[in-house]
């Protein structure tokens, strides 16, 4: 498990479980954000969920703290039905007001650091269609169209790889 790491007045470390709440109510800040039309009911954001996603033995959920907040937080693990060496991450949220502050690169090298410890060669998501600044973000990363998972017709979900060994 990733230990903490500090950066200035950033830590970056893993969620406990009584920060359900307090990372729920992030999610639901971030999804307002880009769904100005109203979230769609999809469940993702409640606390139960982050609670089980928190608890589950072969996930991860990590979060950024800067003064005391939790202002970004990314939940990842191997999916039943994948290859051993590949990751999903799941959900990667970061603070509408922190944005463009480096926190989300942050998260995102840590995530990479993770995977590298738990020796995965590959991670995957899938991105909302309209979400252009995460399609933006995730692609300065190195993020690409998964190959192995085009979208059906009509799909508003695009699926994207990263090579975690770098190869």
């Amino acid at each position: 498990m990733i230990g903490d790491r500090v950066t200035a007045a950033r830590v970056i470390r893993t969620v406990v479980p009584a920060e359900a709440e307090t990372v729920a109510a992030l999610h639901a800040r971030v999804r307002a954000a880009y769904h100005p039309d109203g979230i769609p009911e999809e469940g993702t954001e409640s606390s139960a969920a982050w609670s089980a996603a928190i608890e589950r033995p072969e996930g991860h959920v990590l979060c950024v703290v800067e003064q005391g907040r939790i202002v970004a937080v990314a939940s990842f693990r191997t999916p039943e039905g994948t290859p051993a060496d590949t990751v999903k991450l799941f959900q990667f949220h970061v603070d509408p007001d922190r944005r463009g502050h480096g926190v989300g690169t942050a998260l995102h090298a840590a995530c990479v650091e993770e995977w590298q410890a738990d020796r995965k060669r590959a991670a995957v998501l899938d991105v909302h269609v309209d979400n252009r600044s995460a399609q933006t973000f995730y692609a300065g990363r190195g993020w690409l169209p998964d190959p192995d998972d085009p979208p059906a017709e009509g799909d508003r979900r695009l699926n994207l790889r990263f090579c975690v060994t770098g190869e």
